[in-house]
């Protein structure tokens, strides 16, 4: 049944299977691999899977482009939680590679700037080439293709490989982060440590239009954790973005955010609001809302604004 079948990046043995894995729902899920992200996420849009988990964020390279694009287009989607995975990488190799063996090199594009320092240090001369996934690239070198693979040490055994080298990480603490996508349906109830997630579309490119549109966050002190640009396909300078805010649409700060933002854009996509990973609603709640942005105090206000209409302010 596609309600017990969630997809995710494959094949077997990727980062994003093993961030998958750490939710509890993945033991009494099926899970299937898929090629790409956007074959991932379709299948959730043709109803073959109930969800898909994908990355979207790294903090050494940013955002995974793949993922942005492909929520902002097409049949919508709705991201219902993240998943923040610790990434060191592992140099997979054939038993019996030595590293003076080694001339070819792969892993998925996102990996590479992750090691780019290593391979100077330790394979100046070794040809990088990208594979659709580290995974996918363990795949290739146990076929013969490439002579080692920078992937996740738990896939050598899939492949039958060898970790020749591990913990290689050019940035200590360097972390990926996934989202669970599925269909819309209403947002989960708002835990106090939550994040909401939008795509937005500017009118026209003017003087100040993209400050225009951050004023309707900073003017209600929602903060913003992330803010890419990326392009339409409609030609050169026209461009979406894709953000991330602190908050829930149901905190009167965020909706009126989002209603602000709808007003002045010709377009916005709502993405959902989902508990943040490794956010208590203790540490969020210490603290505090800036002077004037509380439900509270939206509701006091609107309550003053119908007195006033009404003609007893």
């Amino acid at each position: 049944m596609s309600a017990m079948r969630y997809t995710y990046l494959g094949p077997e043995g990727t980062f994003t299977e093993a961030a998958l894995r750490t939710l509890p729902e993945a033991a009494t899920r099926e899970l299937v691999p898929m090629v790409s992200v956007p074959a991932a996420l379709d299948a959730v849009r043709s109803g073959e899977a109930a969800a898909a988990l994908v990355p979207i964020e790294n903090s050494v390279e940013g955002g995974v482009t793949a993922t942005l694009d492909e929520l902002a287009s097409g049949e919508p989607l709705m991201i219902y939680r993240e998943v923040l995975l610790p990434i060191s990488f592992a140099l997979l190799v054939r038993p019996g590679t030595k590293l003076s063996d080694v001339k070819t090199v792969t892993g998925h594009p996102v990996a590479q700037p992750q090691v780019r320092n290593w391979l100077r240090a330790h394979l100046p001369d070794a040809m990088w080439e990208s594979a659709a996934s580290n995974a996918d690239g363990a795949r290739l070198v146990q076929e013969g293709r490439f002579d080692a693979a920078f992937a996740g040490e738990f896939a050598a055994a899939t492949y039958g490989l060898e970790a020749l080298v591990t913990e290689i990480h050019d940035a200590q603490n360097a972390e990926t982060r996934f989202v669970l996508v599925g269909r819309p349906a209403r947002p989960a109830a708002p835990t106090g440590a939550d994040k909401t997630s939008v795509v937005i579309w500017q009118r026209d490119d003017h003087p100040g239009a993209l400050l225009e549109l951050l004023q309707e966050f900073a003017v209600r002190g929602v903060n913003l954790m992330l803010l890419q640009s990326r392009p339409t396909g409609a030609g050169i300078g026209n461009y979406c973005f894709a953000i991330d805010a602190e908050g829930h649409i149901s905190d009167r700060r965020v909706g009126e955010a989002l209603m602000g933002l709808k007003r002045i854009c010709p377009k916005v996509r709502f993405l959902g609001s989902y508990p943040r990973a490794g956010v208590s609603a203790a540490a969020q709640g210490g603290r505090p809302l800036r002077p004037g942005t509380s439900d509270a105090e939206f509701v006091d206000a609107a309550e003053w604004l119908a007195r006033c209409q009404d003609g007893r302010a």
